[in-house]
């Protein structure tokens, strides 16, 4: 029977019993500085900073099961060979018997401990693996303890192949880029700095240097080494039965250099005699670095046992203190996942959209979409610098509407496409205002709106349908003026851009056309006809929103500045909207006047009249959409979502069953375009069709039983997988995010707690604890960690079930609590930052009433500075402190208790 995940605190300390048999479980070990590793219970996996530099070699999640070729710790003794980590021929054969290892895993957040007893051996071990979350260096403390009766002799040999190159070269060159590797052997390690980085567009000088070192517990030197793969593993070999290992082969010395060969990491240590019960402890430490002091120095600073002790420590408490978001409900272990779901966000910082196991694809980092997404689980738990990060990112929209699609390094910084292919995602102009409003909300920062931000240039114009000819590089990535200077407009301009660009860029059904594809990245095979209800739906209600912060500014701005191209998207009548001929004439009008340079001329508009211009575009699409794309099915119904290539409705009832996909009736109920009605109606529908409680939930569409060459690839997964009807966990957060703002609680509740209970059933989810990107038909947790879920998870979670939201840089609190998440004594509570400030903001119902049975009657603040309990005044249910308020309270411990009866 599989063994079961069990937490052991309320960090979310976990353990789990032999973890080895389950298939593909790895975690990820990272620092905030760069460095990027996973690591399965048997210690394969990979390290690396970026593409160009992997220290380990790259492994995708096959190679998981397959490949052997990673770290390893060997204790050699007159009985045999044994591997720490369960990586042997031997262990491999007895794996599943009654002569297996036994093993138990230890994790928490960016750490794990494996102790492996050995009967056969008589010894235990004790791998536990970090990155301190300041340096690029991996760390693993190998502790061997003798569990026999008798003394005996050990020796401690550690096994790390080094890869040190591009991972473009597994395949392309990899002998040949071997030859580039200058090995050598130094007092403590092996180190490899290849010659150059080979690359046939460009060969590159390198400069950085991989490096495997050692030390006894007590700072002592390795007593030798084996720097090359071919000389570890010995002619005819595996690196399951190393010759240098298993026939106990003479170590090289300090000092030597070797060139032109596939490096390896092999340290040997000083044989030891362990007497029952003793341990003997080796450190080893992974590393790249451009600097070969690196080295000396992480061995001063960590080269004992009791130094990686604290450097564990310090890893253990900076990543605790970073998720400062804690959550009291009914149940310890949803509080102790949503831990987990915290973390996330600060994981896909890092890793960007690759380098973890599943996550095979791109080249790392982030794309326009992942940037503004994982901003909002940012100014939950850390504001602090999220304004520059938001008016820096603006400065990847075109003067079109469209935007840069790569995010590169550093803040600001962008890269028009990949591979030199031209792609507009049609749904890349919502995201910006989402995070930009919830920021304002947050915070009260309103006059970001009038920051004033450059555009991005380069050679795409007119929305990504022609080349601009005139642009070359010396012109820069900077929108410039007639006149040669650097145009920049406010962050209002750029949000009214990037939307009616938008609105006018329709289809023959007067739908937002799809282009390259929307949020569902595959739906990519409908680009002449292909239109997106979905996200015109999206788009209304941002329309709203926008108009919503305009009639804010109006209190304190008299006019508002914009280029004068605009003039050409702002004086459309609104008759006009049923026109698609002028529609297109007006984009084309608009696109064509700033397809190289703009004028630098700029109107002045009232704040009111572009409220009230962007609200009756609004209307209009939400009525045209409820008139034309409504599906009825008797007294249930759902909206179509898409127009596919041949301009054919996607959703309906067709022969082969009801057609029908989650994504348009979630933003149709979040946008407001559905009505309640609409709602009652799609709830029932996706239970009816979509809802597989035993695979997590919501599925992202039904089976359409057909390959559908003129919509998406989607439709050439296997149904059940991926974005063809897999439970796809961002999308089923955002249902149930658009359930709890329109008030259906109990289903929005539904939908994330069946997300929660299939990831914490690890029979069947096989993860470790968090939210994965979907679970298959199996039920099986899929793409985990780097999923945009974790973010609108915690987002929902925090805002709409516990009810504590900013608006306009206040704190509001109204829960949407139902009956289950409350513990035995009648309390929910929720710890978090807000305006700086610490607050645990509690919950009680005494009387254990559901959502819509109790009303918010009474609530109170308590202070460090003050012991009194203070009276807070509640309206229409619901809390607000002030900002005025907020700025006078004290840093720490202010509690809001709150009384639901």
């Amino acid at each position: 029977m599989m063994e079961k995940i069990r937490f052991l605190d309320e960090n979310g300390t976990f353990e789990l019993r032999n973890p080895e048999a389950v298939s593909g479980l790895y975690f990820p070990l990272a620092s905030e500085t760069g460095l990027k590793s996973a690591i399965a219970p048997d210690l394969a996996g990979d390290s690396k900073l970026d593409q160009e530099s992997f220290l380990l070699e790259p492994v995708s999640i096959e190679d998981l099961r397959n490949s052997r070729g990673t770290r390893n710790f060997w204790c050699v003794t007159e009985k045999g060979c044994w591997s720490a980590s369960g990586v042997s021929a031997e262990q491999e054969a007895a794996r599943f018997t009654p002569d297996q290892d036994e093993s138990v895993l230890t994790a928490g957040f960016l750490w794990q401990t494996v102790r492996r007893t050995s009967r056969r051996y008589g010894l235990q071990a004790e791998l536990t693996a970090f990155v301190p979350p300041d340096e690029n260096v991996e760390i693993l403390e190998a502790r061997v303890t003798n569990r026999d009766a008798a003394p005996q002799r050990v020796t401690g040999v550690a096994a790390v192949p080094i890869y040190g190159r591009s991972a473009d070269n597994l395949r392309d060159h990899r002998n040949v880029t071997s030859m580039l590797h200058r090995i050598r052997t130094t007092k403590y390690g092996v180190q490899v700095k290849p010659t150059m980085s080979f690359d046939e567009k460009g060969h590159r000088e390198n400069r950085r240097i991989y490096y495997v070192c050692g030390t006894t517990g007590n700072g002592g030197a390795p007593a030798g080494f084996y720097p090359t793969v071919q000389e570890f593993v010995g002619e005819g070999g595996t690196f399951l039965h190393p010759r240098a290992v298993c026939e106990d082969r003479e170590a090289r010395p300090a000092g030597m250099e070797i060139d032109g060969r596939e490096a390896m990491g092999g340290i040997r240590f000083p044989e030891v005699t362990l007497g029952p019960g003793e341990t003997s402890v080796y450190l080893i430490f992974l590393g790249i670095t451009e600097d070969a002091g690196d080295m000396d120095r992480i061995l001063t600073a960590c080269g004992t046992e009791e130094r990686v002790h604290a450097a564990l420590e310090r890893t253990k408490a900076y990543w605790q203190d970073k998720v400062n978001v804690r959550y009291q409900t009914g149940s310890a272990d949803f509080d102790r996942l949503m831990r987990w779901v915290s973390l996330q966000p600060l994981l896909r910082r890092i890793y960007g959209c690759s380098f973890l196991p599943h996550h095979d694809y791109g080249r790392g980092g982030r794309g326009w979409r992942d940037l503004w997404q994982d901003c909002l689980s940012l100014l939950l738990m850390d504001p602090g610098g999220v304004g520059e990060m938001i008016q820096a990112s603006f400065g990847g929209v075109r003067m079109d509407g469209t935007n840069a699609t790569i995010i590169g390094e550093g803040l600001g910084n962008f890269i028009a496409d990949r591979n030199g292919i031209a792609r507009v995602w049609m749904d890349h102009a919502l995201w910006p205002l989402m995070t930009t409003k919830l920021y304002i909300d947050q915070t009260g920062d309103l006059d970001i709106l009038r920051a004033k931000v450059s555009y991005f240039k380069d050679p795409q114009a007119m929305r990504g349908t022609e080349i601009d000819g005139q642009w070359d590089p010396a012109y820069g990535n900077r929108q410039r003026t007639a006149s040669g200077e650097v145009y920049t407009g406010s962050i209002l301009e750029h949000l009214l851009i990037q939307h009616l660009t938008a609105f006018y860029e329709v289809g023959e059904h007067n739908i937002f056309r799809l282009r390259g594809a929307d949020w569902n990245d595959a739906l990519d095979m409908a680009t002449e006809r292909g239109e997106s209800v979905a996200f015109t739906c999206a788009y209304a209600g941002n329309l709203k929103d926008l108009a919503g912060l305009l009639r804010r500014l109006a209190e304190t701005w008299k006019n508002v500045e914009l280029a004068e191209e605009l003039e050409e998207l702002l004086r459309t009548p609104p008759m006009a909207c049923d026109d698609l001929s002028e529609k297109k004439a007006v984009l084309e009008r608009y696109t064509r006047r700033c397809a190289h340079n703009v004028s630098g001329g700029t109107i002045r508009v009232l704040p009111m009249e572009l409220a009230e211009n962007l609200e009756g575009k609004a209307d209009w699409l939400m009525e045209h959409i409820r008139r034309q794309e409504w599906i009825a099915d008797g007294r249930d119904g759902w909206f179509n979502s898409y127009y596919d290539n041949h301009g054919q409705p996607l959703e309906g009832i067709a022969e082969t069953g009801a057609r029908m996909m989650l994504t348009g009736q979630v933003f149709a109920i979040m946008s407001g375009t559905a009505t309640e009605e609409q709602v009652k109606a799609i709830a029932r529908s996706a239970d009816k069709y979509l809802y597989k409680k035993e695979e997590g939930g919501y599925r992202l569409n039904t089976d359409f039983h057909e390959l559908k060459f003129d919509m998406g690839r989607m439709f050439g997964f296997a149904y059940g997988e991926k974005e063809n009807g897999a439970v796809f966990s961002h999308m089923t957060v955002m249902y149930a995010n658009a359930l709890y703002r329109r008030g259906f609680v109990r289903e929005g509740y539904k939908a994330l707690q069946t997300l929660a209970d299939a990831a914490l059933d690890f029979e069947s989810s096989k993860i470790y604890p968090g939210i994965p990107e979907y679970f298959n038909a199996e039920g099986r947790g899929m793409y985990h960690y780097l999923t945009g879920a974790a973010s609108w998870y915690m987002l929902t979670v925090i805002t709409e079930a516990f009810g504590v939201r900013g608006e306009n840089g206040s704190l509001a609190i109204a829960p949407k609590l139902v009956r289950e998440q409350f513990g035995e004594a009648g309390t929910a509570s929720l710890a978090l930052p807000f305006a700086g400030k610490r607050f645990q903001v509690i919950a009680v119902n005494l009387s254990r009433k559901d959502y819509g049975e109790y009303r918010l009657e009474k609530a109170y603040l308590t202070t460090a500075d003050g012991p009194q309990m203070r009276r807070l005044p509640v309206a229409e249910g619901r809390v607000l402190l002030d900002r005025a308020l907020l700025d006078r309270l004290p840093v720490t411990e202010n509690q809001i208790t709150v009384e639901l009866m």
